[in-house]
């Protein structure tokens, strides 16, 4: 009996905001691996979720939605978008039943010079009904002619077991890339920053969760307890004041929420401290968005 060869490579996952990305990366991968939220620019870094079996690793590679910069941190996040393009053994090209394939015209251009495999998701097909899909799905094949299009509902788990299997099918002959034990690159400490800024972008409404960043300062574990020292970062003194609230109590309640769920991922008991700090234009600072971890 020949022994089956080991098949291994990076699936990217790239579309507009807001079109259900960070959703269908933790489908595939099962576990709550991207950020998600109903607000745009939810995912500001590329994050990679990891599928292992005896025979197969599958790195799926979550990306920010492309956009227009309108300042620096935003050039980091289309870099990731567009990095994506660059190394994919497949594509995933996700867009929905609400925009229009028009969007972003350039970043489409540059999907249609990929030479790997690209599967066009049309997703959120659960707000729509047949004669419309089949109108987006038409569209769409004019659009990218070579992709192959797969109609899936993310919220919903529809159609995302086919996808999977086209992926199994279509990933190349390689060795592994990561440990096998490995669900993803970015360290515990990523997570609980992610977490945290989860819940102020749910919370707090305009302007103020674009201006923030977190950064965990202290992170120490033992075998019962996690001990967590997290500093979030604002631009201004009015926006430090709208984070922390009337006597603290905006900080705490995010804390509160916040500490659930990373107890929940880390299933240890977590004992959480959260300051804030302002930093005067840090979407715009060089060395600061370096720190924080942007492509410069």
């Amino acid at each position: 009996m020949t022994e089956r060869k080991h098949k291994s490579g990076f699936v990217n996952i790239v579309g507009n905001p807001n079109v259900g990305k960070s959703t269908l990366m933790n489908r595939l991968v099962g576990e709550r691996i991207s950020i998600i939220t109903s607000k745009a620019q939810t995912t500001r870094h590329r994050i990679m979720g990891i599928v292992n079996t005896a025979d197969m690793q599958i790195v799926y590679s979550d990306t920010p939605g492309i956009l227009q910069p309108n300042y620096k941190l935003q050039e980091s996040m289309l870099s990731f978008s567009q990095s994506a393009l660059n190394d994919a053994d497949i594509l995933l090209y996700v867009t929905d039943v609400v925009e229009t394939a028009d969007k972003h015209e350039e970043f489409l251009q540059k999907v249609k010079l990929v030479d790997c495999p690209v599967l066009l998701l049309i997703n959120k097909i659960d707000l729509t009904n047949q004669d419309e899909l089949e109108t987006f799905v038409a569209h769409w094949k004019e659009v990218l002619p070579s992709a192959e299009i797969i109609p899936v509902s993310a919220l919903s788990n529809f159609n995302i077991d086919y996808v999977k299997q086209r992926v199994e099918k279509l990933i190349p002959d390689s060795p592994p890339y990561f440990e096998k034990d490995a669900l993803t690159d970015k360290p515990a400490r990523f997570f609980v920053t992610e977490i945290i800024r989860e819940k102020i972008l749910l919370y707090y409404q305009k302007e103020v969760p674009y201006a923030v960043e977190v950064v965990v300062e202290q992170f120490k574990e033992d075998d019962h307890l996690i001990q967590i020292k997290a500093l979030i970062i604002v631009e201004r003194d009015s926006q430090k004041g709208i984070v922390i609230g009337h006597k603290g109590q905006a900080l705490k309640k995010v804390g509160t929420m916040a500490r659930k769920d990373i107890e929940r991922f880390f299933e240890k008991k977590i004992f959480l401290e959260i300051f804030v700090k302002v930093e005067k234009d840090w979407r715009n600072r060089d060395n600061i968005l370096k720190a924080f971890g942007y492509q410069i």
